[in-house]
């Protein structure tokens, strides 16, 4: 069992990304193309890359919701 931390800022620049923690690793991950900045162990990257990869328009579409101002919505986690 991992426990990721996955979220956006509203006030985040592009290109749009959303942050991951783990313990005291931290990346970001490009919502285009999956382009990692950081450091993660491999599991828990690879956890987050598949969970990126099954939700890549709900990510683009939370992305277009903050910075317009409007009510986010949620994702489902990995299962």
């Amino acid at each position: 069992m991992f426990n990721l931390n996955l979220c956006h800022y509203a006030t985040d620049l592009l290109p749009p990304h959303f942050h991951a923690w783990y313990n005291v690793y931290k990346i970001t991950v490009n919502i285009d193309d999956g382009e990692v900045n950081g450091n993660m162990p491999a599991r828990a990257l690879r956890l987050i890359l598949e969970w990126w990869e099954l939700n890549k328009e709900a990510l683009m579409g939370v992305w277009n919701r903050a910075h317009s101002g409007v009510p986010l919505g949620t994702i489902e986690p990995l299962k």
